[in-house]
């Protein structure tokens, strides 16, 4: 099942860095676009066009009241409906850990779209490490935030693991940022940024 990420306190810091990277008069397709905040956004400030792909129905109904064209299609089936480079830019914020097949999509992301843009809770973040080493548990943290037997995240990676899978997959990273809502290691994350940046964003395009 396809969902969106729950709200939380990252949202406008991960959004803000996805506007600077997208492109003015950009044609997005936003993968899992919740109530369609991010879409709207970019509509307004980057006289952007697109669509947003959800299956949620009360994040679809508050799409259509707040204007944001959107379709009701499950991304773990693929983006089969979608031509080759049909988008300039195509995003997914925090949800790529709850799919099925990650690797897939990733695949999809980069033909349909000129460039991709994806982000996720980075799982080598030292606090997740620090609760596995001293409590013996599944982290749970802002970008973390279920029980292990509720969770949606089945696909949990480090950015490490991800670099590796655009590497294997013939992906080129074009960007890439980490940050942490403690604002005190801002030092620390660019210097160890799979240990200290608690939510990655990468910008990647097909190498091929």
């Amino acid at each position: 099942m396809n969902k969106a990420p729950s709200p939380h306190p990252f949202n406008r810091f991960d959004f803000d860095i996805i506007r600077q990277w997208t492109p003015k008069n950009a044609h997005v397709l936003d993968l899992g676009c919740g109530d369609g905040t991010l879409l709207k956004g970019l509509f307004n400030s980057h006289n952007a066009t697109g669509y947003g792909l959800e299956t949620d129905e009360d994040k679809l109904q508050a799409c259509v009241e707040s204007g944001v064209p959107v379709i009701e299609q499950n991304i773990d089936n693929g983006l089969d409906n979608f031509q080759d480079q049909s988008f300039d830019t195509v995003i997914i914020t925090q949800s790529i850990q709850e799919l099925s097949n990650p690797r897939f999509l990733l695949e999809e992301i980069v033909r349909v779209g000129k460039q991709g843009i994806v982000t996720f809770p980075n799982f080598g973040y030292w606090r997740n490490r620090w609760m596995l080493a001293t409590q013996g548990r599944m982290p749970e943290s802002e970008t973390i935030p279920h029980k292990w037997y509720s969770t949606p995240n089945i696909h949990l990676c480090t950015c490490i693991d991800f670099e590796m899978l655009c590497k294997e997959n013939n992906i080129k990273i074009t960007a890439k940022k980490m940050i942490s809502h403690d604002k005190h290691f801002d030092w620390a994350t660019k210097r160890w940024p799979n240990l200290f940046g608690e939510l990655a964003l990468y910008k990647i395009e097909s190498n091929g």
